[in-house]
């Protein structure tokens, strides 16, 4: 994700180089004919057809946006769900002194971060196996990486430990029934998440817009050369820069979770929750994330 107000122009460039490039040679060429072949440009209603696709070119925005901003609200959910399964389970379960119970408390505890890190790495479709291993043993990241969801494996077994220490009179009907709905308060967003991850945005979001703004600056030469003249290059380069930035601000945002610099920023996300959990059962924590050159990832 992206910090700084004000975005850097040649990163925005470097998004839409090609088709602008493509866009300048047109109309280089459009002016070229228009001066050595004189010929009277029909007259089109440019400010209608720009008016129509800038609503078009919003609208499909919007609903990328939103796509982006409920992936950071889930994320938002899964961080607190975190600290409330951690503080619940080292609240409700006994003292320190007792080995058995210390054991679990931690093992659940790690058992959240792993799960958190292996649904960053999902997301981004990544193999989440070496974030897995830096929190779980062997045997117990082996169950969860046979399974093609790794992090719902994890968060099972999360289950699976609770369970057991309700068995044993760790925890009361009551406790347990708080950090289940935890659990399934973890899940219902792991499920929004992927629900955003696996859905695109319908066709039709994606093809139009993309069609009639190429279109559109096709036309846009043709119907400023009588007016501009030598400087219609500069002018419809211009303002076909506008509408093809446009179009890819709703390309950027279409998947939250696609390990871009205008993704969620999964992995700092992440980092809060191992440094929340790990200071809770005393163990010591890395540093939060900073930004890579404006960058946080």
């Amino acid at each position: 994700m992206i910090i700084t107000a004000t975005p850097r122009y040649t990163r925005i460039i470097a998004e839409v180089w090609k088709p602008l490039i493509a866009l300048f040679v047109w109309d280089v060429l459009v002016t070229v004919v228009y001066f050595m072949l004189p010929f009277h440009a029909p007259t089109l209603p440019l400010t209608l057809f720009g008016s129509a696709l800038a609503l078009f070119l919003g609208f499909r925005d919007n609903s990328a946006y939103q796509r982006w901003w409920e992936g950071r609200v889930l994320w938002g959910a899964m961080i607190n769900a975190s600290r409330n399964l951690a503080r619940g389970i080292i609240a409700f379960i006994g003292p320190e002194d007792d080995g058995e119970k210390r054991d679990l408390k931690r093992s659940i505890v790690l058992r959240q971060i792993a799960y958190v890190q292996a649904l960053r790495n999902q997301l981004r479709r990544q193999d989440p196996e070496a974030e897995v291993h830096r929190f779980l043993s062997r045997e117990e990241a082996g169950e969860p990486l046979g399974r093609t969801n790794v992090a719902n494996g994890l968060l099972d077994g999360t289950g699976q430990r609770i369970a057991e220490a309700h068995r044993r009179g760790w925890l009361n009907d009551l406790q347990q029934s708080s950090l289940e709905s935890v659990l399934i308060d973890i899940a219902n967003a792991q499920g929004g998440m992927e629900r955003i991850k696996n859905t695109p945005l319908p066709n039709q979001y994606r093809f139009f817009p993309t069609l009639f703004t190429r279109l559109f600056c096709i036309l846009l030469p043709i119907g400023l050369v009588e007016t501009l003249g030598i400087a219609t290059p500069l002018g419809s380069g211009i303002a076909g820069l506008m509408f093809l930035a446009v179009l890819q601000i709703g390309e950027d945002l279409t998947d939250p979770f696609a390990n871009t610099v205008h993704d969620v920023p999964l992995t700092a996300m992440c980092r809060t929750i191992e440094i929340d959990l790990l200071q809770a059962i005393g163990d010591p924590a890395p540093a939060p994330m900073k930004p890579d050159r404006d960058v946080l990832w």
